[in-house]
């Protein structure tokens, strides 16, 4: 097995890197990344899984449940099963409108509905999936904790929390994992969250290391431009001016660095997320089978103090370029 860590106080043995599957939702919902193919998730899954990753995480709101669907008919006769991560608390109505809720009784209604789509007896990791209504945290957390303890689902975790409201959460029961966004772009988590997981054994899964597709090497300023409605990157600061150009130059760092190791952007963008000595796993989001292989090699791969230095000194130069141009 390739590079497995410990999640957290679970006894989850995972790989460094694992399937995402937000954009396997397909389109026509509030976040989506525009259409996606059900055959191509599938195949994307199975190349992931052959390339040595051992865990998939999706989430209920991801195509308004079609995700998950997609997730278990890509595991129809997959004899050594991966684990499999969802998460609770968004919720939409007939009309497709998303809403908030961390009630007890919601919770328990989405975990049956996960069972269901997902056709598993129990959830490997179960998540929070946003912190909202903040007011609800403990009803929430403690229903989480009851499904534990049913053995609805196995462990329990939590995405996009902050340092106080995971002190929230740990009085009622044990947080084995969080879930931030965190890559060379979106480093909001480094000054806290990250060393109050470490110091308190929470598992970290980061979420968007590459930047939503931005750092894997594939992107131009043409693709940006034309990213469709129906994904939201379109609306997304990183992927319009001023942004774009100087994101577009970290990557040929990214490119620079790879090539010395036979490696992509991609890669190095990944390697730098788990150079982190909070971070357990990463998760990668991949639409197709061949979009597998410039990414796992990330599961070995790992950069020198050096490389590291050269990254972010060239971050830093960058940043105080734009403080001159604003």
């Amino acid at each position: 097995m390739n590079n497995v860590r410990i999640l957290g106080n679970s006894d989850l043995q995972i790989t460094s890197l694992g399937v995402g599957a937000w954009a396997m939702g397909g389109g026509g919902w509030q976040f989506a990344w525009g259409e996606q193919d059900d055959n191509d998730s599938i195949s994307a899954i199975r190349a992931a899984l052959d390339a040595g990753m051992n865990w998939i995480d999706t989430a209920a709101v991801y195509g308004l449940g079609h995700s998950e669907e997609v997730v278990a008919k890509a595991l129809e006769g997959v004899s050594k099963k991966p684990y499999i991560f969802t998460k609770c608390e968004r919720r939409w109505d007939e009309n497709g409108k998303i809403f908030p809720s961390l009630k007890a009784e919601s919770i328990r209604k989405e975990c049956e509905d996960s069972l269901r789509r997902l056709k598993v007896d129990v959830i490997d990791l179960y998540q929070v999936h946003w912190p909202d209504p903040d007011a609800d945290i403990e009803e929430g957390w403690t229903e989480m904790a009851r499904l534990r303890e049913q053995g609805k689902v196995r462990w329990i975790g939590v995405s996009n929390f902050n340092v106080e409201q995971l002190k929230r959460a740990q009085k009622i029961a044990p947080v084995t994992s969080l879930q931030p966004p965190y890559s060379l772009l979106v480093r909001k988590v480094e000054p806290e969250i990250l060393p109050f997981a470490r110091r308190n054994g929470i598992g970290v899964i980061v979420y968007s290391p590459m930047r939503a597709g931005l750092l894997a090497g594939k992107m131009t300023k043409e693709r940006a431009a034309n990213l469709g409605q129906d994904d939201w990157r379109s609306r997304d600061k990183d992927f319009q001016e001023p942004n774009l150009s100087r994101n577009l130059q970290l990557v040929e760092i990214l490119r620079q660095i790879g090539s010395r190791h036979g490696r992509t952007p991609g890669e190095v963008a990944l390697a730098w997320t788990l150079q982190n000595p909070a971070v357990t796993a990463a998760i990668v989001g991949v639409r197709r089978a061949d979009q597998v292989a410039g990414v796992a090699g990330a599961l070995s791969f790992r950069l020198s103090d050096q490389e590291v230095g050269e990254i972010e000194n060239f971050l830093s130069a960058s940043q105080k370029e734009a403080v001159i141009s604003a």
